[in-house]
């Protein structure tokens, strides 16, 4: 793969989920009732990034858990027969919340999708929001983000990496050609 560009640094990052963070707090006229769930792996440490940013702008701490969609996927391939779908705990309350699913990059939209059922195989919440910091195009479901940090529009062969320092020990959006060779 070849980087093409780096498209966010550090700093770009922060002032991203920054403004993210004041778009949150007056769609929902602050935060009461808010709750704040990142899609495992790299959308937990944007909401809690998110919820720090919210804490210093509101002086309110806002819930925040993670969810794990694994099983709730469309499209896994191979199932093991001893696989158990259980009742999914979020470590908190969600009934009658607002939830904000947080992830990195929106994509086909499955990933949000199987968030969705997830969330309500738990409960009922109030409303479901979603929040990303790179929404790159490609959408296979009508599905589109509340908040987004950056529009992207990308070719079927390009590949949005996030990192970040909670995973990847650093901050940065890139994107890199998938195709090996350049072609004259």
């Amino acid at each position: 793969m070849k980087l093409k560009a780096v498209l966010l640094d550090e700093k770009a990052i922060n002032r991203t989920l920054i403004r993210v963070s004041h778009e949150i707090i007056e769609r929902n006229k602050g935060v009461e009732d808010l709750v704040l769930l990142g899609i495992k792996t790299r959308g937990f440490p944007l909401a809690q990034r998110i919820a720090n940013y919210i804490k210093g702008i509101e002086g309110k701490e806002v819930p925040v858990a993670s969810v794990d969609i694994t099983l709730y996927r469309d499209d896994l391939t191979i199932v093991n027969e001893n696989l158990e779908v259980r009742n999914l705990d979020l470590g908190l309350e969600i009934k009658d919340k607002k939830i904000v699913i947080i992830d990195d990059v929106l994509y086909t939209c499955r990933t949000v999708r199987a968030a969705i059922d997830a969330i309500i195989d738990v409960s009922r919440p109030t409303a479901i929001q979603l929040a990303v910091l790179i929404d790159r195009g490609h959408k296979e479901l009508p599905i589109r983000a509340d908040y987004v940090g950056k529009n992207i529009p990308t070719a079927k062969n390009e590949i949005i990496a996030v990192s970040l320092k909670e995973t990847d020990g650093e901050d940065s959006v890139k994107i890199y050609d998938s195709n090996d060779t350049k072609k004259l």
